[in-house]
């Protein structure tokens, strides 16, 4: 029995990259990489999605942290970006017919702030030419001119009452409050005293009672001819002040027209500005009064200066193209804008001016980039979001107000048409979890582009690589790497894949190992950093995480977690198993223990019965049964009851990678075979008894040679592997060495058969063509083992039916029961 051809050799344990393929002497030499490498689908899927400018073409970048997707995104999308022009300026602006309902204005990029700066000028310009010229001659001899008039036809209007109501035996006369008063006067024109009053006749006293009602009557028609001539005095001020500020204030207002006339909203609403303006030329006027009210009338007058205000909500001034914004905090104040309050008063207030915008205002007619973990813990946003690119119109509101609790008075601006084309980057498995649960996500989001975490370690890549290198160097002002560096750089790509063929595109992980190379490099006074650099901050990542792994190797050694790597034992196998800590996987061996005994229970997995044991490990255990029934059913029941367990595992078990392990226990016990104990086990099995390959194979390998290296390598320690695991072996040069000083081995097994006769030294053994197993083999014993017990228990349902027939035929039991039954 040849078992040195399941041996590997150390060759095949590691694809090395050899630094001699280089030409170069340091990266310095090479030309600095720019974008990213390795991710062809993922730039061709965002090229269309953003050469198409259909509704719901939005883009979903998917993928694992550190591949590129952020760097790729903002370069595509600012090459992008730089061909389109810039998008037009925003404002709101004050709705003279409805102020609770501010108006969106459009204006050409740039001229937004233009436009706020010659506004704010003009209004200035106008209220200090108006005060100035209501202060000076000409203005004032014209309203003292319409005043004077006002009077002298007053004075007119009172003359002539005066004469009348003298003609009737009255005097008129003006009392404090600015009213008139009728007093009776004599013949001789004087006013009547009381005593002469009194001694008026009856007849007089009731003429003098006639003429006062008559001349009440010619005061009250001269009091309405003195309002109509005091209100079109009022009048023809007004109109004086108006037409007097509309000239001197003309000029300013036709500047503005003139700019802006190609542009119909802003000129509509420069001509509102204008009329209201003039409407309310009496808040402009200074007040001569010192009163308590002078200060409400300068703080009325500069809230009401607000509303000639511009308020410009996304100023495009500086943007030479399409716009590119990156929002890393998507609140829904950041993303959507808000309207803010202030307190005048006690009292929280709001106008127009208070709008702000939000990050989607910003990017509206370009580009927005969002994380989806940060879009989906902000409350509300990701549903706003939907909305919003649904209706492609952005409305502000605050939030407190959309989901109504508070009632507090706010504006509810004009939408803002929207043009935007929205960036989503996240892991595939919200992709996933969006597409399932969420109907509307298809619909708006119709292009993914996916990044893979690897890719072919082709001699293009493997360049592209030091090129990388070069390219961190250069831009965070690194020592260069030898070529020696970066051979190890390339080794460490395979090993995150765990695949001789791949590199990984994790480009995060691989910068942060040139950063902690170059200090290492500094440490040592170094100008290039070396190979034994990176090899040795490899070694300080690992001695940083490692403390778990040492302490369970710790307890290893003390015996506290019972590892047998010496001896033989039935029904004891050493599996291996890999645990996570943090980004820090390690290996260890977990001892795997079968029991077997004559039954009908079948497989009991002790750790599903107490509901430890996860799904996939499940499914192993359950096609074990299955393998042992095709095995050594074929020809009889397969009578057995066996158990088993992960010792001192405490823990969950989950995953199917020590299926085959569990099977070496069982076929050991069932054939009383004991198994080297020497030799750690890991691989999947299936019913054929075909072993299938598993992940984490590097770790596990180098788990268990740690323990046999505390416990004292001799030789004949190693691992059985799954053959298709091979292409998978990147591992530590230590391992390596102790392989090739024969310390340590690493068996490649395609067949659970070929497990047996290395972990037992006895052949495996086959089916003749009777469909017997040959003598003195594994499976033979088993086979022997299960026909036993199959044979007891036959007999032993054999005695059970022949007493329950002696029973039933005992004298006089028949007549009982006819008995019983009447």
């Amino acid at each position: 029995m040849n078992l040195n051809k399941y041996r590997l050799k150390p060759g095949e344990l590691r694809k090395t990259c050899n630094p001699s393929g280089f030409k170069f002497n340091s990266t310095a030499e090479v030309k600095p990489l720019t974008g990213i490498i390795g991710q062809d689908r993922a730039l061709k899927a965002i090229s269309i999605g953003l050469d198409i400018e259909s509704e719901g073409y939005n883009i979903y970048l998917a993928g694992q942290s550190g591949t590129g997707k952020t760097t790729l995104a903002s370069k595509m999308l600012h090459h992008k970006a730089s061909k389109k022009p810039a998008p037009p300026d925003w404002c709101y602006v004050y709705n003279f017919k409805n102020p609770d309902i501010p108006c969106a204005m459009k204006i050409p990029a740039g001229k937004g702030k233009q436009l706020k700066q010659e506004l704010t000028a003009c209004i200035d310009e106008a209220i200090e030419g108006v005060i100035n010229t209501f202060a000076g001659e000409e203005y004032t001899a014209q309203k003292n001119t319409i005043f004077n008039d006002f009077v002298t036809e007053s004075n007119a209007l009172y003359l002539e009452l005066d004469q009348e109501a003298r003609s009737h035996g009255f005097s008129i006369t003006q009392n404090q409050q600015g009213g008139v008063n009728t007093i009776p006067i004599n013949k001789n024109g004087e006013v009547m005293g009381q005593e002469e009053y009194v001694g008026l006749s009856e007849e007089d006293r009731a003429i003098m009672m006639t003429n006062s009602g008559l001349v009440q009557e010619k005061m009250n028609e001269a009091m309405r001819k003195y309002r109509s001539m005091e209100k079109l005095m009022k009048e023809k001020l007004k109109i004086l002040e108006q037409e007097t500020a509309r000239q001197v204030s003309q000029p300013q207002f036709d500047d503005l027209f003139n700019k802006y006339q190609d542009f119909e909203q802003v000129l509509e609403y420069l001509q509102a500005v204008q009329k209201d303006f003039l409407d309310h030329l009496d808040v402009f006027v200074n007040h001569d009064e010192n009163t308590a009210l002078s200060f409400f009338r300068h703080i009325d007058k500069r809230s009401f200066l607000r509303r000639y205000q511009i308020n410009l909500l996304v100023d495009n001034s500086e943007c030479l193209h399409a716009p590119v914004v990156f929002e890393n905090n998507p609140t829904f104040a950041n993303l959507f804008g808000q309207i803010e309050y202030e307190g005048e008063f006690g009292v929280l207030a709001t106008d127009f001016s208070k709008i702000k915008a939000g990050s989607i205002h910003r990017a509206n007619g370009g580009y927005l980039v969002l994380r989806v973990y940060d879009l989906l813990k902000n409350n509300f946003v990701w549903d706003t979001l939907k909305r919003i690119i649904k209706n492609q119109e952005i409305s502000v509101e605050n939030i407190s107000r959309m989901i109504g609790i508070t009632n507090t008075e706010t504006l509810q601006p004009e939408p803002i048409p929207l043009k935007i084309k929205v960036i989503l980057i996240g892991e595939s498995s919200y992709y996933y979890l969006l597409h399932h649960y969420d109907q509307e996500f298809s619909k708006l989001f119709k292009i993914k582009a996916d990044f893979d975490d690897e890719m072919n370690r082709s001699r293009r890549h493997v360049n592209d690589y030091v090129r990388l290198i070069s390219s961190v160097c250069e831009t965070q002002n690194l020592k260069h790497f030898s070529p020696e560096a970066a051979a190890v750089i390339v080794e460490y790509g395979s090993r995150m894949t765990d695949d001789q063929q791949k590199l990984s595109t994790s480009f995060n992980k691989l910068m942060e190992l040139i950063y902690e190379a170059n200090c290492v490099a500094d440490y040592d006074g170094a100008d290039l950093v070396t190979g034994e650099h990176v090899q040795k901050a490899i070694e300080q990542r690992v001695y940083r995480s490692s403390l778990s792994e040492e302490k369970i190797q710790e307890a290893i050694n003390r015996n506290v977690l019972i590892i047998n790597v010496e001896g033989n034992l039935i029904g004891e196998v050493n599996g291996l198993a890999v645990y996570q800590a943090g980004e820090y996987r390690f290996g260890r061996p977990v001892r795997i223990t079968a029991k077997t005994f004559m039954g009908e229970k079948g497989l009991v997995n002790i750790e599903r019965e107490i509901a430890m044991s996860g799904r996939i490990h499940s499914k192993g255990i359950l096609t074990l049964s299955g393998y042992l029934g095709y095995q050594y059913a074929q020809d009889k029941p397969l009578a057995l009851s066996a158990s088993l367990t992960f010792e001192q595992s405490y823990q969950g078990v989950e995953g199917d990678s020590a299926s085959s392990a569990e099977l070496y226990a069982l076929i050991s016990s069932l054939a009383r075979v004991p198994i080297n104990q020497r030799i750690a086990v890991t691989g999947s099995v299936n019913q054929n008894g075909e072993i299938q390959p598993v992940g984490g194979i590097n770790e596990k390998i180098e788990g268990f040679y740690k323990v046999c290296r505390e416990k004292g390598l001799v030789g004949n320690h190693g691992v059985i592997i799954p053959r298709k695991n091979v292409p998978n072996l990147m591992l530590d040069e230590e391992v390596i060495e102790a392989v090739r000083n024969k310390l340590f081995n690493i068996w490649a097994v395609s067949h659970i058969d070929e497990g047996l006769e290395i972990l037992t030294g006895i052949p495996a053994g086959e089916k003749d063509v009777k469909g017997a197993f040959l003598p003195e083999t594994v499976h033979y014993l088993a086979d022997q083992q299960l026909e036993e017990w199959s044979l007891k228990r036959k007999m032993h349902i054999q005695e059970k039916a022949l007493a329950l027939t002696r029973k039933t035929k005992k004298p006089g039991a028949t007549s009982r029961r006819r008995r019983r039954r009447k």
